[in-house]
């Protein structure tokens, strides 16, 4: 199993667990964790939903073997049936952070209510490296937050960046050591069995009330340039570099 998941004292929780392939995503995993955030904001007993990896990784990012071979065209995919049921989540959605945060493992933060991560984590948007754009809204969500001078390191150069800096733009709450990031943010998750839950959810919805409909033109239109660009020859050249683990070269291009 892949994602696993579970329901303890009105959080549900969602586990990223493939840790021999560093957490990489699969088509297979998105729809389960689409369906996962759908049961969770459909059943009552839920006042909260806690995201997590394993020790010393949150994601890697996309499978890539199994991307080339099933491609997020359309919305209709497993990939954008995920990013709709994240946004669409009502209740509150907690992250916890530990180790790597590659591509949408940084960028699927974004649409989370509290982001918690470790003090080893590294976040990085690798996608114009591997001949891409960037997705999940995360081209009009990043320069918000980071002004278009840091954004452009991170988005068009693909430069890393540290859970402090995370904190430091906006994208998490707090560093914490490794061994405490779950357990903080599972406490944070808790504390809303204490609130009314309808107030809750009117009150998210409010907070992202203006900026909604930009951002899901924004992952419309990102999506669209997306699927071209994974059939574009500096894509299948960066794939190519990649399975055959060598430099890519773009000097044809």
């Amino acid at each position: 199993m892949t994602i696993k998941t579970a329901t303890l004292n009105g959080v549900a929780t969602i586990e990223i667990a493939r840790p021999e392939k560093k957490n990489a995503i699969t088509m297979a995993m998105y729809a389960q964790m689409a369906e996962a955030l759908a049961a969770a904001a459909g059943d009552g007993a839920v006042r909260a939903v806690l995201i997590s990896g394993q020790p010393g990784i949150f994601t890697s990012g996309n499978d890539l073997e199994d991307f080339m071979q099933r491609p997020p065209e359309g919305t209709d995919s497993p990939a954008f049936a995920f990013m709709k049921a994240l946004i669409g989540c009502d209740k509150p959605v907690i992250a916890a952070v530990t180790g790597a945060a590659i591509g949408i493992g940084t960028t699927m933060l974004l649409h989370c209510d509290f982001v918690y991560v470790s003090d080893e984590a590294r976040l990085a948007m690798p996608f114009v490296s591997l001949g891409l754009v960037p997705e999940f809204g995360s081209s009009l969500i990043v320069p918000q937050l980071m002004g278009n001078v840091r954004a452009a390191e991170k988005i068009l150069l693909g430069d890393p960046f540290t859970g402090a800096q995370a904190v430091e733009f906006g994208i998490a709450n707090a560093v914490l050591p490794p061994n405490e990031v779950l357990n903080h943010a599972r406490r944070i998750a808790e504390r809303f069995n204490a609130l009314p839950p309808g107030a809750v959810r009117e009150t998210k919805t409010l907070m992202r009330r203006g900026r909604s409909a930009a951002v899901m033109e924004t992952i419309g239109a990102e999506g669209a340039v997306f699927a071209q660009r994974l059939r574009s020859p500096e894509a299948q050249e960066a794939f190519s570099a990649f399975f055959q683990k060598r430099k890519p070269d773009f000097s044809k291009f």
